[in-house]
């Protein structure tokens, strides 16, 4: 017991990451990819957790060695009008991805409770936002990676129906791919909302916020030892792998229930979670619906943390969870700002798979620049000593760059 005690301390920035990759917009486009394609794509999810395994360890690693956010590092080593318009890019794809999760979250809980889903809106973002600013780090880390746990209730979904688990994991093995513009563009969209940008600054942050929590607590100066190298690798892997395990049984859940049913178009989480519960029964539709919401909690907290971090450090202000309101008042102003921005989309009844497909938009043509330039960052010697990547881990982040490239470049031309 004391064990698992041990591990469970060491994990954190990683699980939280990997776990906030499947909000409430990534289970819309998962259950998407099951309904429209069956099995057929269910080998994305065995491709992108090397892919995105290597780039939040870079990230992760980043924050670790150099004590700054990846925004802190951009500005130190890079070009002003570099930093100022990938930071543009990342926030506003960031504001409407809360707006679309605040909307998936009202718009299933309303499912639940018959409540009118602005009210729902209002009162999710002020639970959220009055948490964030109340709360220490410490308590807010803790909570999170709690929140994370609930995403294990979409392993049980498919267990529901009669599940053809050797053609599922067949589609998983042996890849298949129409070159239509349609697969294409689910295609784009895993990759867009599976390795996204936002992920990136967060992971990077609060490995650095977690270092600083432990210094405090510890006395100690900020040197990296070997162990730390490990345990945080061990943390990004166990939180990508969580992240892809969860993508694979939604998109099962969707192939199943949804596509072997002839409904081939889930545009939402609402409508994913009715159709869901016609085919599954009301067990598994109370568990799909309540997933939405619990990751939904843990999700905007990222996405708007996220987009502070950047600023924050692009600018100069004080930043960090383990400060409190008055210490960093322009870091908890852009959480406010941008999560009430977000709120604006389900207040005026801005369809939310618009600001999805926007949100994918910023966050597929952002996410190869950034890759590249975090493969910059992670192999400067002057920036990460002799904590520069290896050979390894160059070939599959360049891979995953050319890869994602390649994807949107096919998505245009098409």
């Amino acid at each position: 017991m004391s064990r698992l005690g041990s591990f469970w301390r060491k994990i954190g920035p990683g699980l939280v990451t990997g776990a906030s990759d499947d909000d409430p917009s990534g289970i819309a486009i998962y259950s998407q990819v099951g309904a429209q394609t069956g099995f057929s794509l269910l080998w994305t999810a065995l491709l992108t957790f090397p892919l995105m395994t290597v780039v939040q360890e870079m990230c992760a690693r980043i924050g670790l060695v150099t004590g700054h956010g990846l925004a802190g590092n951009l500005k130190r080593n890079y070009s002003k009008p570099l930093l100022v318009t990938l930071m543009l890019l990342v926030v506003a794809g960031n504001t409407l991805n809360i707006g679309a999760d605040l909307s998936a979250m009202a718009a299933t809980t309303h499912l639940l409770v018959p409540i009118p889903e602005p009210i729902l809106a209002i009162f999710y973002t002020v639970l959220i936002l009055v948490a964030l600013l109340y709360s220490s780090y410490q308590t807010i880390a803790n909570v999170l990676k709690w929140v994370a746990l609930t995403l294990l209730v979409y392993l049980a979904v498919p267990f529901f129906t009669e599940t053809d688990w050797a053609g599922a994991i067949r589609g998983t093995l042996v890849p298949s791919l129409e070159f239509k513009k349609e697969t294409l563009a689910l295609i784009v969209a895993i990759f867009g909302t599976t390795i996204s940008p936002y992920l990136f600054f967060w992971q990077t942050s609060m490995e650095v916020e977690d270092k600083k929590t432990k210094i405090k607590r510890l006395f100690a100066h900020w040197f990296i030892r070997k162990r730390e190298l490990n345990d945080m690798k061990q943390d990004v892997t166990l939180g990508m792998l969580l992240s892809n395990i969860v993508m694979w049984f939604i998109i099962v859940t969707a192939a199943v229930a949804l596509n072997s049913n002839g409904i081939t178009t889930i545009n939402t989480t609402k409508e994913a979670a009715e159709a869901l519960r016609s085919f599954a029964g009301d067990l598994a539709y109370v568990i799909f619906s309540l997933g939405v919401v619990s990751v939904g909690f843990l999700a905007i907290p990222v996405l708007a943390g996220a987009s502070s971090y950047a600023l924050s450090e692009t600018f100069g202000w004080k930043e960090g969870l383990n400060k409190k309101f008055h210490q960093a008042p322009q870091f908890y102003l852009i959480i406010i700002i941008s999560t009430l921005v977000g709120l604006l989309i389900p207040l005026l009844g801005v369809d939310p798979i618009k600001a999805l497909v926007y949100t994918g938009i910023f966050f597929g043509c952002t996410a190869p620049i950034l890759i590249f330039v975090i493969l910059h960052v992670a192999n400067n010697k002057k920036i990460m000593g002799k904590f520069t990547n290896s050979l390894a881990t160059n070939i599959v982040g360049y891979a995953t760059f050319f890869i994602m490239s390649a994807a949107l470049i096919a998505l245009i031309l098409l």
